[in-house]
């Protein structure tokens, strides 16, 4: 258990979501562990009394998450309501709990994945294994900064901004690190073989993850090969994939469809409408956020704005669509497929974006990178023509 206490501690750092030392994680197996001493172990301790879980989380977030998370706390007291897909898939919502005690975070764990201690931190659990509350953890950090920014932009559509607002803003705007310009090495030889297809597979999930474009390891990889789809499996960390990718025919031959991602069905059928041969999902964050501005006053749809827009809305030609996780009548695999077919990109709304290659992953991951760099870029324009200055 303290090997992976440590593995996880590790990602929050590498990740740049918390600072070196400052992750706190207990594992229990026969004895409780943690990933190194501090003065607050005692009493997260009595966390594992009152709930069943056999692993926490617990970290102060780098910034500027934490201006962002504390502000909210305070903006939103008792609890946080993002409106992303990340928060409707595994938070619901974010609790603030008003002190950092076993009792507080018992109270607000039982009913929900994390809990917010303003100038304290976030704490999380796992009921398996410490990933689950790795995962928690990136979830609420991610869900947090796209609320932030996206209620500001609506703020400023409305002219309502306050001046605490307007100076947090800045301060957090001034924290960012620079967009990421420069491209990777990518595999471009052999994607005849199935050896290369996985390797050139992991390779693109561990870059989507380093250059920050999904949050914790989420999101989905694919490349067709004849009337073969190899796509990462269901829940599967985009950094970690060897031995995590399933080849799913296209005519449902095998069972291995069972195992991979819940969202091949839309995989395919991008791959039945397109000339492409590979498919990168990942959750850059500001191309969620422009996903979900909306200058339309009094729409019937809000509040269901993933599953029932209607509006034929674009980030500089690509396409924003609704959709829900998976399939069904409301499915990304409706709304996906016919969208990103000519541009190759298409984001779905509050929820992440995804980009095809014609030959190998670097078209999809340089796609990827300049529709995220370029909907950030927007963000700031659109406030200045709200007459937001930075």
């Amino acid at each position: 258990m303290k090997p992976l206490c440590d593995k996880y501690a590790a990602k929050l750092v590498a990740q740049k979501i918390c600072d070196p030392g400052t992750p706190i994680i207990g594992g229990l197996d026969a004895d409780l562990v943690w990933n190194h001493d501090d003065d607050r172990n005692e009493e997260l301790a009595k966390v594992f009394e009152g709930l069943t879980i056999n692993s926490l989380v617990f970290a102060r977030p780098a910034e500027p998450y934490a201006t962002i998370v504390d502000f909210l706390a305070s903006r939103y007291p008792g609890t946080i309501r993002p409106e992303d897909t990340e928060t409707r898939t595994f938070l619901h919502d974010i609790p603030v709990a008003d002190e950092f005690s076993a009792e507080a975070i018992i109270k607000n764990l039982k009913r929900r994945k994390s809990v917010i201690i303003p100038g304290e931190g976030i704490v999380s659990y796992g009921t398996v294994t410490p990933e689950q509350g790795f995962v928690f953890y990136s979830s609420t950090i991610f869900s947090c900064f796209v609320l932030f920014f996206s209620d500001y932009l609506a703020a400023a559509r409305r002219g309502e901004i306050d001046d605490e607002y307007r100076t947090v803003f800045r301060k957090v705007v001034a924290m960012l690190p620079e967009p990421r310009q420069d491209i990777p090495s990518f595999i471009h030889e052999g994607l005849g073989k199935e050896d290369i297809i996985l390797e050139a597979m992991a390779e693109s999930g561990r870059y989507v993850v380093s250059y920050g474009l999904v949050d914790s390891f989420f999101g989905n990889i694919s490349y067709r090969h004849g009337n073969t789809v190899y796509i990462s499996q269901t829940g599967s960390s985009l950094d970690e994939l060897k031995g995590c990718i399933d080849p799913c025919p296209m005519d449902n031959s095998t069972t291995h469809g069972l195992t991979a991602s819940s969202e091949l069905s839309a995989h395919e059928d991008v791959y039945r409408r397109a000339d492409v041969n590979c498919i990168l999902h990942g959750h850059p964050k500001f191309s969620v956020i422009m996903s979900m501005d909306c200058d339309k006053v009094d729409c019937p749809n809000r509040g269901q704005c993933h599953i029932k827009c209607t509006e034929c809305r674009t980030v500089e030609g690509v396409p924003i669509v609704p959709g829900e996780v998976g399939t069904g009548p409301t499915g990304l695999c409706n709304t996906l497929p016919p969208a990103i077919a000519g541009p190759g990109a298409a984001i779905v709304h509050g929820h992440g974006l995804f980009t095809t290659g014609v030959a190998d992953f670097e078209e999809a991951f340089v796609r990827m990178l300049e529709t995220e760099n370029r909907c950030r870029e927007l963000y700031f324009e659109r406030l200045k023509e709200l007459g937001e200055s930075i």
